[in-house]
This record gives C-alpha cells, sequence and structure tokens, in this order.
C-alpha cells in the first residue's frame, strides 16, 4: 500500500472521530450562585431543559368553586378525608385528581361505578390514604414545601403510577462463591452508578447516619467506615440528578460538610430527607396489605418514595408553579382529622434554639449523633449572594430557586 493512500486512510478516519465528537457536542452554560471563587457554580445544558419543559407543565387548573352549601360528608356516604370542603370544592377536587392520575380511565379507575361510595377497589383505598398524605404534605411539612405545596400532579404526572419510584434491592448470585450484596452494576436507585445500590433503605427508610468526613480517630469511637462514605456517595448523586443540580447546589465546595457556608437549599433538603423516610414509614409501608402482587417489587416491597418522585429533574417540582394557590383544599383545616384512620402524623422536628447540627451528620444515628438527629439545621445566617441568571435559565428560574 502506497504512502499516500495510508496517509488519506488515516484523514479519513480522523474526519470521521471529528464529526463523531461534534455530533456529541452539547453547549453548556454556567449560573454563578455566590461569590466568585468558592465553587458555587451550576453548570447546565439548555438541552437538558428542554426535555424538562415537557415534564414540567402544570395542567390548567380548573376555577374555583364555591365554599357553601352543604358539605361533602353531608352530601355523600363514606368519605374519610375531604368531608370538611363544599360539596363544589368536592366535586372540583375529584375532577382534578381524575386529570391528575387517570385522564384515560377516568372515575372507574378508583370507583366501582355506578356505587361510587364502595371501597372494593383497591386503588380507591390507595387513594385514600395518597389525599390524606397530600394533605399532611402540605400542612405538616412546610419547611420543605413551602407556600407552594404539591398535588397528586406533582408525582404522577397524568399517570395512574408515578414513574419514579423504588423497591429494595435484592440479592443477587453473580455464579460459584460470588454474592454481590453491597454493590452491583449501575442501577436507578444508585443514579446508575456502581456505588451501593441499596443506599436509599438505609437512609430514605431507615435513618442511618448520613455522613463522610470524621471528626475524631477510629480509636476515639468513630466506628464509620469508607462504605459509609460510598453509601452517602450514592445518596447525593440520587439526588443531584433528582433535582438536575450539582452538588454546590446545597454544599460549598471549600468545606462540604460545613453548614455555616452552605446554601439554603440545603437546610431544604435536610427537611426533605426526612419528609421522604416520614412518608415511606407511616404511608407507603403500610400499603403492602392493599397493593397487589403486581404492584410490589421483586423483593415483595412497596414502591417507595424519593425525591425524584416529585422533582423529576427539576429543583423545584413543576418549575415551583403555586399549586396550592389553586387548590387550597388540598390543605387540611384545624378541625379535620388528621389521618383516615384518626392516627396522628409524624411531625417534622423543630429548629433547634441555636445552630446546626454537627458537623459529619445528616441523618439519624446514635451515640454522639442521636442528639444532632433530632434538630433540624438553622438556616445560614448570611448565605451566600444570588447572582442572576443567563438569560437562556432564566425563561423558567429552573436553575436558581
Amino acid at each position: 500500500m502506497s504512502p499516500f493512500r495510508v496517509i488519506v486512510g488515516v484523514l479519513c478516519i480522523g474526519l470521521v472521530v471529528i464529526i463523531g465528537l461534534l455530533a456529541g457536542y452539547q453547549r453548556t452554560e454556567v449560573v454563578q450562585r455566590g461569590y466568585r471563587g468558592l465553587g458555587m457554580n451550576q453548570i447546565y445544558r439548555p438541552s437538558y431543559f428542554e426535555k424538562e419543559d415537557v415534564i414540567n407543565k402544570f395542567p390548567k387548573p380548573l376555577g374555583p368553586a364555591k365554599t357553601d352549601g352543604p358539605t361533602a360528608a353531608e352530601a355523600y356516604e363514606n368519605v374519610h378525608v375531604l368531608g370538611d370542603l363544599s360539596k363544589a370544592q368536592f366535586a372540583r377536587t375529584m375532577l382534578s385528581i381524575k386529570a391528575w392520575v387517570a385522564p384515560d380511565v377516568g372515575c372507574n379507575f378508583c370507583h366501582a361505578a355506578p356505587i361510587y361510595n364502595s371501597d372494593e377497589k383497591y386503588t380507591k383505598r390507595v387513594a385514600r390514604r395518597m389525599i390524606a398524605m397530600t394533605r399532611h404534605i402540605n400542612t405538616d411539612w412546610t419547611q420543605h414545601v413551602g407556600k407552594t405545596g404539591v398535588t397528586c400532579y406533582t408525582c404522577h404526572r397524568g399517570q395512574p403510577v408515578p414513574a419514579k419510584v423504588w423497591f429494595e434491592a435484592t440479592e443477587r448470585d453473580d455464579g460459584l462463591m460470588q454474592r454481590r450484596t453491597l454493590q452491583r452494576p449501575p442501577t436507578p436507585a444508585a443514579a446508575d452508578t456502581a456505588l451501593p445500590a441499596d443506599s436509599l433503605t438505609e437512609y430514605l427508610l431507615h435513618d442511618d447516619p448520613i455522613r463522610v468526613d470524621g471528626t475524631t480517630p477510629l480509636q476515639s469511637g468513630n466506628r464509620n467506615s469508607v462504605q459509609h462514605a460510598r453509601q452517602t456517595y450514592t445518596l447525593m448523586m440520587v439526588m443531584s440528578e433528582s433535582l438536575g443540580v450539582n452538588c454546590d447546589f446545597c454544599h460549598n465546595m471549600r468545606a462540604w460538610a460545613s453548614w455555616e457556608i452552605s446554601t439554603p437549599q440545603r437546610v431544604t433538603a435536610w427537611y426533605g430527607i426526612r419528609m421522604v423516610r416520614d412518608l415511606n414509614n407511616t404511608v407507603m409501608e403500610p400499603l403492602k396489605s392493599e397493593l397487589p402482587p403486581e404492584r410490589l417489587g421483586p423483593g415483595g416491597d412497596v414502591p417507595k418514595i424519593y425525591c425524584a418522585t416529585c422533582h423529576q429533574g427539576s429543583n423545584k417540582p413543576l418549575y415551583g408553579q403555586p399549586m396550592l394557590k389553586y387548590y387550597p383544599e388540598l390543605v387540611r383545616p384545624a378541625s379535620a382529622p388528621v389521618n383516615p384512620d384518626g392516627t396522628v402524623p409524624n411531625l417534622p422536628p423543630d429548629p433547634p434554639e441555636a445552630g446546626p447540627p454537627s458537623l459529619n451528620d445528616w441523618g439519624g444515628g446514635t451515640d454522639v449523633q442521636k442528639t444532632a438527629a433530632t434538630e433540624a439545621p438553622a438556616v445560614p445566617s448570611t448565605p451566600p449572594p444570588t447572582a442572576s441568571l443567563s438569560a437562556a435559565a432564566a425563561a423558567t428560574a429552573r436553575v436558581n430557586h
């Protein structure tokens, strides 16, 4: 083969490689969220938000309903959760739920028509608990959802089953003398990484300490290991992917563990972890007796909630649409029963009188971390200033919530 042909061949291969690289190139933009030099930048792709726009459109709300007249409990039989609403408000809420959860099937997805007061279908019994859960979130977890609140559409997005749920990982045999119990091939519950696959169980169902750094040597009682750090990284990766943000959306890269220089969003996330843990234990786990086998996971456990269930790639679900402004009926009034069975839900912890948790604590735990586990961090008194967004990001205020 002549040298000329070799050179032409190499050039052609190089041209193909360059074209392939350019075809996969996606422009990125940076939003400065704090003082320069402190690692407080959010890097994002406009193309990512083009995809997110499709799934973050909140349906046009129905017009407000009259609040006078008989209540739903007076007008209908077997109304457990929304009986305090007026008959008109109840009808408006039911129509909205139909559009949010089962637009194709309609009312018959939950109700055994024409006997609408029947509890025959499991979907109605589950929906009743979900409505109570929604009111619990909007009433008792305002530290996380604020005045924005949530509706059924926050998680369901027009589907009977939310797209983003998780199940506990099951043991897997990989051949003779091999069993991967702690680490597996990439899974959604590990943010598609090879990190430990079942960390969500430890942190969003159980209350294991969420931590990486140690402040004392091992010999003085620090029993946390590298494995604990790997599990924490799994949770952080899942949260980052769920909200579509970098780690420094909450943390300051100068000192990851420091609360004093973290952003206010870290406090919101602190409450969010506890809210999800509360919902998984008090709402989702008790549903096992109601759900059919096909709705359970490979290990027979119920579907559970995590950050992506509501956020689905946006740091504020539905770009922060004020859902409670449109649907105040989904806040539990003081006179209404707190749960269908009359039990009191788990309330969020009260803020501490002074200071955030200890440097290395983000979760539950025992011994030296037990006190901090029951306290919520205070909002940093001097959060870094927030720079204005670029034109592309400001269109929907996606990055800087």
